[in-house]
């Protein structure tokens, strides 16, 4: 030991020399490269927190549907997310992101598959003050994805799967990322100044519309609705559900913070940081305004409420996260929180069955998070937004309601009444998520 205590100084002393040759080396990479190497890593770290958010909504509904479909709704999220990615690459990310390809300037893109850059960035002029093509798309695909998951939940119980896979092909092939070219590809809503940061319209409410679409062609589930009465159907886990919920809030620091685009500079970062700070309140906003509406009109807590305020809180901040105080912020979710506990009640009365409330919460608090925008960003008009709403709620929903039609008339849509008493697990795919327990 006194040996090693007298060798290690003296070949401190001979290093030295070659550490001070190191510190004179400069290595540093050119400041534009910093920040795509940066801004790479941003993308990829929030897509796959995005990515993340699939989970959420597997569990979600696994928990709020009846044990005897619970295989279906897992079955449905692990397709309807490979779907997503495959017509995302085929066509999907072009004909969002066109750049000066479009094919009807300003509303259609380009039609292709999307493209990489060389392996090590060799034989290609990469603009390096933004991030790479494939982290790029990797996070936007996640985008795409996550609309299609709003759709899987309100049709549950009661819709076949490969219509409804055949659906989710059309969804992300064709209607998101047309519609996401209007605003972030650079289309016409952008030129007319419509502000949407992270997709409280572009991507929550066009879920939101198509799922309304599927619902009202679908028709409701057996005993649902009987003698003028509604009659609720429990979900087989609320711990599973709540699991969800928590995988969804931690989903949407991706969701909402890479929508800032870059992380090349300080000032970017510290936006990233408010972001994450405003999606996190909004969303306590969301879920304590729905805990206390159902006190108050229902004299209990309701726990499927209370996880359906906090999502919605953090679809009413998703169109401007940047922008708002963190008072602001939590008020904005609070009132997400509040319109589902009055949304849910009244699609009950128009016999609108959502099996997990999707409809409120994407599209009910998506469309309020759009007009909210105003309210603490001085550049968003609300002429603007409500007539950017109408666009894409009308294209979305009457591209839908087409394509459902089409489903019921040619292939059918809905199970037998036998096959869906019976259950979709054992109907549809012939296995059950919980064998040892008899089928309530």
């Amino acid at each position: 030991m006194q040996a090693f205590k007298t060798i290690l100084p003296a070949a401190a002393l001979i290093a030295l020399p070659a550490l001070g040759a190191a510190q004179e080396a400069d290595t540093t990479p050119p400041n534009e490269e910093i920040g795509y190497i940066f801004t790479t890593f941003m993308f990829l770290v929030t897509g796959f927190l995005v990515m993340w958010m699939a989970a959420g909504f597997s569990m979600l509904e696994a928990g709020l549907v009846r044990s005897k479909n619970v295989t279906m709704q897992l079955t449905k999220n692990m397709a309807l997310f490979s779907f997503a990615a495959i017509l995302y690459y085929l066509i999907g990310y072009n004909l969002m992101y066109p750049g000066d390809g479009w094919t009807v300037d300003g509303v259609l893109g380009a039609f292709g598959t999307a493209v990489l850059e060389p392996v090590g960035l060799a034989d290609t002029e990469t603009d390096l003050s933004y991030a790479s093509v494939g982290s790029d798309f990797f996070f936007q695909l996640m985008f795409c994805a996550t609309t299609a998951s709003i759709v899987s939940g309100t049709l549950a119980e009661r819709i076949k799967l490969w219509p409804f896979l055949i659906f989710i092909i059309v969804l992300t092939g064709l209607i998101y990322p047309i519609q996401a070219s209007w605003k972030w590809g650079g289309g016409f809503l952008d030129q007319m100044g419509f502000l949407d940061f992270a997709g409280s319209t572009v991507v929550h409410s066009v879920g939101g519309w198509a799922a309304l679409m599927g619902a009202l062609i679908l028709g409701p589930r057996i005993g649902k609705y009987k003698d003028g009465r509604v009659h609720p159907i429990p979900g087989s886990n609320l711990a599973l559900a709540t699991l969800g919920t928590f995988i969804l809030w931690l989903g949407w620091f991706g969701f909402n913070g890479g929508s800032q685009l870059y992380m090349d500079t300080a000032g970017n970062v510290a936006d990233i940081s408010r972001i994450f700070a405003n999606t996190n309140t909004a969303a306590a906003g969301g879920a304590i305004a729905a805990m206390i509406m159902t006190q108050v009109m229902f004299k209990k807590p309701d726990l499927t409420m209370i996880l359906n305020g906090a999502l919605a809180g953090l679809v009413s901040i998703t169109a401007e996260p940047l922008t708002p105080s963190l008072g602001a912020a939590t008020l904005i979710g609070a009132v997400g929180g509040v319109i589902v506990v009055f949304a849910v009640p009244f699609l009950d009365r128009l016999k609108i069955d959502d099996v997990v409330g999707a409809i409120p919460v994407h599209l009910f608090a998506g469309v309020w998070g759009t007009l909210a925008v105003p309210l603490t960003n001085a550049d968003a008009s609300f002429m603007t937004q409500i007539t950017s709403i109408i666009v894409v709620g009308l294209f979305v929903s009457v591209v839908s309601a087409v394509v459902w039609f089409i489903l019921k008339a040619t292939v059918g849509i809905r199970v037998s009444e036998e096959e869906e008493i019976n259950g979709l697990d054992m109907a549809e795919l012939g296995m059950e998520a919980y064998p040892e327990f008899s089928k309530v």
